[in-house]
């Protein structure tokens, strides 16, 4: 068993036993709309269509109605389409959500925490990072086996052990290549940008340290690793998380901040582990709101205004 299975067991620390069973979250109101959405999109399904090296299997148009003084001219519509990744033999399931009357051609890789690609609290976040302008891909890292929050707490070891590290970083790598290779038949040159939620943020320091099509790194309370493999890490990191979350240290971030050449570290007090896509209470709601709002500003600055990276907007088209 790798060393970080005993850190991210103390993640149920943060899910009261009642809670396994029960979603007792608060969202804030453009999260609790999304929701809505989410579920409409789960009973949607149309004839699944082969594209290149993926199958359509869904795929959506989705009308936004925005809450709250939120842009409605800047996100009217949303689409979003299921896929398949990879060779007939060895593929994996994913999301692909992308803006489109406000496309700025930008690609996104967000990893998923240990629920899974299709956790309502994930999808959202996704349609909600979408809704601003960007393509967003979620692969299914777990193959179809994901923590389920009804699972005893027991179990949970044995099912992390599942997780083959080796195979979640050719799964990570398989999604990469594919936006890659998406951008280049559109004559995009543009770097990706890495967003990683817990289980996926540990994915994404050591995906970061490895690859070259990142442009920048987004790291939402992830799980405790070596600081040396980020010693690695070639472009700047958002670090996000709170300071009463045991699973990743403030230490440890901001070790990881100096580290990493002009990289930043948020931290929220008193908050733990998820607050930022699963607030519980209406001051997570708050601070998940100001998190986001880092989070657009970090990637407008390192990917959409970087003068290395200015290209014509335009991507899957």
């Amino acid at each position: 068993m790798r060393a970080a299975a005993a850190v991210a067991a103390a993640a149920f620390h943060f899910f009261p036993a009642s809670g396994l069973g029960v979603d007792r979250r608060r969202r804030s109101p453009l999260l609790r709309h999304l929701s809505i959405i989410s579920s409409f999109c789960s009973r949607v399904g149309l004839t699944s269509i082969s594209m290149g090296n993926y199958v359509c299997t869904r795929k959506l148009q989705i009308m936004v109605k925005l809450e709250d003084g939120v842009d409605d001219e800047a996100c009217e519509l949303v689409n979003g389409t299921e896929i398949l990744i990879g060779g007939s033999g060895d593929s994996i399931r994913a999301y692909l959500f992308k803006a489109v009357k406000n496309n700025n051609g930008t690609g996104l890789l967000l990893l998923s925490d240990i629920f899974g690609f299709e956790d309502s609290s994930t999808r959202d976040f996704a349609y909600q990072i979408a809704c601003n302008g960007y393509n967003v891909l979620v692969p299914d890292l777990f193959r179809g086996d994901p923590w389920k929050k009804r699972q005893p707490k027991a179990d949970f070891e044995n099912w992390l052990g599942r997780q083959q590290t080796e195979r979640v970083a050719k799964d990570i790598e398989l999604s990469t290549k594919w936006m890659v290779d998406e951008f280049a038949a559109a004559r995009i040159s543009k770097k990706l940008g890495l967003i990683g939620f817990g289980f996926g943020g540990e994915h994404l320091i050591e995906t970061l340290a490895k690859n070259n099509y990142f442009g920048t790194g987004v790291w939402f309370y992830g799980t405790t690793i070596s600081t040396s493999v980020a010693e690695d890490i070639n472009v700047p990191v958002l670090f996000i998380c709170g300071d009463g979350d045991p699973i990743c240290p403030v230490s440890l971030v901001s070790e990881m901040e100096k580290m990493i050449k002009g990289s930043r570290a948020v931290i929220y007090s008193g908050r733990g582990h998820g607050f930022a896509h699963r607030p519980e209470t209406q001051e997570e709601d708050r601070d998940a709101e100001d998190a986001f709002n880092v989070l657009k500003n970090w990637l407008k600055d390192r990917l959409i205004l970087d003068e290395d990276n200015a290209v014509v907007s335009k991507l899957f088209v």
